[in-house]
């Protein structure tokens, strides 16, 4: 499993990223490069290890109920969201 492309079909989108950050960072003070992330069953076993022992939780902002999506939405455009947004159903 990749992380960031696609392995079957369309195979021209994947390139679509790294191209156009090698063409940013020739126009860039900074230096841009692409990288592909390659998931592992040990990596795997490791996140899970650590979700277990509690390292690792997710950040949850606000909740909404499902009637209040669009006030979720509306919440997720201002940009001032410190966490994820829950839709609770």
């Amino acid at each position: 499993m990749q992380v960031g492309a696609v392995s079957m079909g369309n195979w021209v989108a994947p390139l679509i990223g790294p191209l156009t950050t090698v063409v940013a960072s020739l126009v860039s003070s900074q230096t841009l490069a692409p990288f592909l992330a390659t998931v592992t069953r040990a990596d795997l076993d490791v996140l899970a290890a650590f979700l277990a022992e509690g390292k690792v939780a997710p950040v949850v902002d606000r909740t909404y109920p499902l009637a209040d999506v669009a006030a979720a939405v509306g919440y997720m455009e201002t940009g001032h969201a410190t966490g994820k947004i829950v839709v609770t159903v």
